[in-house]
């Protein structure tokens, strides 16, 4: 036997499920990093004795859990079985919830969407909200053809800090009501899924982490520029939330006001752009999009509006990286994505400002940032809820 999967005659049953338990949850991670292997190879990977690592899979796939993907034919031996993790074992449910938009996506155990809706979030009530949520849901899970049952965990992302012991929803600003306790218990009991809640840009650092340009950074920030100010912080892979979970709260930090004191937020979001654009002569419908489109069009009032809007963001990230030393700030939310006119000014202030340069980048999965980063992270505890359930031995000693 192999050092690995060491096995006295004597031990106790329950150790030795948990001994082969432990051996098919590391043949399992090995085949999600891999994407497809053989059993020689795996037991090269693991260091499990190729009996083990065949017993092992044969666990797995009548578990439901691995699957045959093909064969390998070497140039010399003989051809080899590849084997691949089953993305159909069970689902994740992510859902992003924003001032404007609702957005839902299920995915399979790969992290593929099988089923995807964006809708307009016209809810002018905390119940109306959470009712939307629901309903989108359902019909985002029906879409996907999927056995609700199969969706085994949800993630949530939406502005504010969720208060596990009072069971709401603190300081959502711009989502009115959104605060009641009982929302979050209702949208669980109606789904009948699983549901974790979570900051919308720590979500969006993680997304940007597993599948944007934050891939293999140290220590990154992302700032969600928006309706609200947020702040993401992504160290060796793990989200930083500070002791309460109010860590990337930034857009507290106050900001010397003209008429008095305001929050940062109040200067740096999407509204202080337009209230930017209007103090230089700029009138009309206004949003943040269209003074930014003004801009490029070489409009002198929309320019002034997104130079300031620049400054404002080099303060942020000079306040940020003085605190945390970030290899990386990546600059996402609805005001991220009009970075090609932001990065200049932003880098030019931020010289003048501190001797400190972090590299500073746009986010390259834009709107999906945060749904991503919702489903990125329900898969972590899904991967474990379908693992453990599709591997427990029932009374009479067979797998399900």
């Amino acid at each position: 036997m192999a050092a690995g999967d060491v096995m006295d005659q004597h031990e106790q049953p329950w150790s030795r499920r948990r001994l082969r338990s432990t051996n098919e949850r590391l043949l399992l991670d090995r085949l999600r990093a891999l994407g497809a292997a053989s059993r020689a190879q795996l037991a090269r990977e693991t260091g499990l004795s190729k009996p083990t690592v065949s017993s092992a899979l044969a666990s797995l796939e009548k578990a439901g859990l691995v699957h045959e993907a093909g064969t390998h034919a070497p140039e010399r031996g003989r051809t080899a079985v590849l084997y691949a993790p089953d993305p159909a074992a069970g689902y994740a449910l992510g859902v992003d919830i924003g001032r404007g938009w609702l957005r839902v996506a299920v995915a399979d155990l790969d992290g593929s969407v099988v089923a995807r809706s964006d809708v307009r979030n016209r809810a002018r009530a905390s119940a109306a909200l959470a009712g939307l949520v629901v309903d989108t849901a359902r019909q985002v899970i029906a879409n996907s053809g999927v056995d609700p049952a199969e969706v085994v965990h949800g993630v949530v992302g939406t502005p504010g800090v969720y208060d596990e012991q009072r069971r709401r929803v603190r300081y959502a600003m711009h989502l009115p009501g959104w605060g009641r306790a009982g929302l979050v218990d209702r949208m669980r009991e109606e789904l009948g899924v699983p549901l974790e809640v979570h900051n919308d840009a720590n979500l969006a650092a993680l997304g940007e982490y597993t599948f944007g340009v934050g891939a293999g950074s140290r220590l990154f920030a992302y700032l969600l520029i928006g309706t609200g100010l947020g702040m993401g912080v992504v160290s060796e892979g793990r989200l930083f939330t500070g002791a309460h979970g109010l860590a990337g709260e930034i857009g507290f930090l106050p900001w010397p006001g003209r008429q008095k004191p305001e929050r940062l937020e109040d200067a740096v979001s999407g509204v202080a752009v337009v209230e930017a654009a209007r103090h230089f002569g700029m009138s009309g419908q206004l949003t943040a999009k269209a003074v930014f489109d003004a801009a490029r069009r070489g409009d002198p009032a929309a320019v002034r509006a997104v130079e300031l809007e620049g400054e404002r963001i080099a303060h942020t990230v000079a306040a940020a990286t003085a605190v945390l030393d970030p290899d990386l700030v990546v600059l996402g939310g609805g005001v991220g994505h009009s970075v090609d006119l932001l990065l200049g000014p932003v880098r030019d202030r931020l010289r003048a400002l501190t001797p400190l340069r972090p590299r500073i980048a746009p986010s390259r999965l834009g709107e999906d940032a945060v749904l991503l980063g919702a489903v990125a992270t329900a898969l972590d505890t899904a991967r474990e809820l379908v693992f453990a359930r599709r591997t427990a031995e029932t009374p009479a000693g067979h797998r399900p």
